[in-house]
């Protein structure tokens, strides 16, 4: 089968969040499929091409239009193990400081730079010969492609058997835009219809992608539910959502199991696996509580964050509820994001510094110290429609405190019973439910053999992305067969 992949970015080219982890690792696993041939399309922006990576240029340019008038685009090439992986080239609309925006909001552009991207990914795949069985497009940057597939290029023999499948992210955001924009893109104000393309009279690409794609797929069972019966989860999408139930599928996203691996993580003080988890995370535990200037002591519980600082993550939620535990917990929290949940964070720590320590960053290393030397890990979200970091916490022994919302209700089991469970969780991003589990946290810590009950039950979980591009593949296949009616 061949499949492309077309995203506005994927690790470790170009990254903002869990859709670069998510796009790169799925290209790998597709990849190593026998019969696979895989095919990754992304914008090349202006950071592309550092370290390890020298993208080739791939020669000749091809023509995008984009409104009234022309645009170029050129690609480049470098092969990533099996994947090939092409960026679409184009300084007007990629050669900037960041992906999406600015620190002072969104490109104003951002309509044009990915029509021209997501019409430059069919005019490439063309350019190359590479005629797919399948394009995965990704959240609403890629929104378009489905589009095209069934409107523009309907009459296009090279696509005639393509099948298009659509991954939502985060549904919250959707890349809506003017009407305007429909004639940028080269539709006809015949595809502008609430059935269709026109969205409260604009035009939003997420929308063209559920309408369009011949299957919808999103990152988890649960969150797969949520988007399509309540509001505050579809963003304006339920209708849509329900009317293509029969093709909405939820996938659990995965977790790359070489880069996180207590057994062999470098930037460990100590690595461990499941058998010696309970000295290994007491030596990562002292060297954590060392490196931040907290208190050594093993028999405090230590609760880690790592994470965007955002009110999506219930982090304003934590901050009510951990100035009742300075004396009995400590707190390391890494992110960055909100300067408001920045400053306070960087408060609590400095009226407690041997009990609170806040990094104002993105750091690799101490990120997996913190999974590593942490007892619990707090991600008090209101939605998640997956989330990475449960998983990554449960593999490094370190028992999450969740609330019971998309992925995390998914992957974090906990009721009541320590045998049973493989983590915390509250039914909202409510302080006192919080408050109420911490408490019970700090309890049930003291009962070691019950708490090491479920720290092997987390340690347990497999959460590696096989069975999770088995699923896909199995879609792809649906979606392709299809096609060839």
């Amino acid at each position: 089968m061949k499949i492309l992949i077309a995203a506005s970015e994927a690790f470790p080219f170009c990254k903002t969040g869990g859709l670069a982890d998510v796009t790169g690792a799925l290209a790998q696993v597709f990849s190593r499929t026998d019969g696979a041939e895989v095919v990754l399309f992304l914008p090349r922006y202006r950071n592309v091409g550092g370290g390890a990576f020298s993208p080739k240029a791939a020669g000749g340019s091809f023509l995008i239009p984009v409104g009234n008038r022309m645009e170029t685009a050129t690609m480049s090439r470098v092969q990533w193990g099996k994947v090939a992986v092409y960026f679409i080239e184009n300084p007007k609309f990629f050669d900037r400081p960041g992906l999406y925006r600015t620190a002072q909001g969104d490109y104003e552009d951002n309509d044009e730079r990915f029509i021209f991207f997501s019409r430059a990914v069919l005019e490439g795949a063309k350019f190359i010969g590479f005629k797919p069985d399948v394009i995965h497009c990704h959240d609403w940057q890629t929104g378009l492609v489905p589009a095209y597939l069934r409107t523009l290029y309907r009459i296009d023999s090279f696509y005639a058997k393509t099948a298009s499948v659509f991954t939502i992210h985060n549904i919250a955001y959707q890349g809506m835009f003017p009407k305007e924009t429909l004639l940028k893109a080269g539709f006809s104000w015949l595809d502008f219809t609430p059935d269709k393309l026109e969205y409260y009279g604009g035009v939003n690409f997420m929308k063209s992608a559920l309408v369009f794609a011949d299957l919808v797929t999103t990152v988890s069972p649960t969150y797969a539910s949520e988007i399509q019966f309540r509001p505050e989860f579809g963003h304006g999408m339920e209708g849509v959502l329900r009317h293509r139930t029969a093709d909405l599928f939820g996938i659990l996203n995965g977790i790359d199991e070489e880069i996180w691996d207590p057994a062999t993580d470098t930037f460990l003080e100590r690595g461990y696996e499941l058998k010696s988890f309970q000295r290994g995370k007491a030596a990562c535990k002292k060297a954590l509580q060392k490196e931040l200037g907290l208190e050594e002591n093993k028999d405090l519980i230590l609760a880690g964050v790592v994470s965007r600082l955002d009110r999506q993550k219930g982090l304003d939620v934590l901050l009510r509820a951990a100035g009742d535990f300075t004396d009995k917990m400590q707190f390391v929290v890494l992110g960055a994001g909100d300067p408001g949940l920045s400053d306070a964070f960087g408060a609590l720590a400095a009226a407690h510094p041997k009990r609170v320590a806040f990094r104002a960053a993105f750091d690799e290393a101490l990120a997996h110290k913190i999974y590593g030397g942490s007892d619990i890990f707090v991600m008090p979200s209101r939605f998640e429609p997956c989330g990475l970091s449960q998983m990554i916490s449960m593999r490094y022994g370190s028992l999450p405190v969740v609330t019971r919302t998309g992925g995390l209700k998914d992957t974090v089991l906990y009721n009541g019973e320590p045998k049973d469970s493989n983590g915390f969780a509250i039914d909202y991003a409510d302080e006192g439910q919080l408050r109420s589990v911490l408490g019970h946290i700090v309890s049930l810590y003291g009962w070691r053999e019950n708490w090491n009950m479920m720290v092997r039950n987390a340690m347990k979980g497999d959460f590696a992305w096989g069975k999770s591009a088995e699923a896909y593949l199995k879609l792809f296949n649906i979606a392709a067969q299809r096609r060839q009616l």
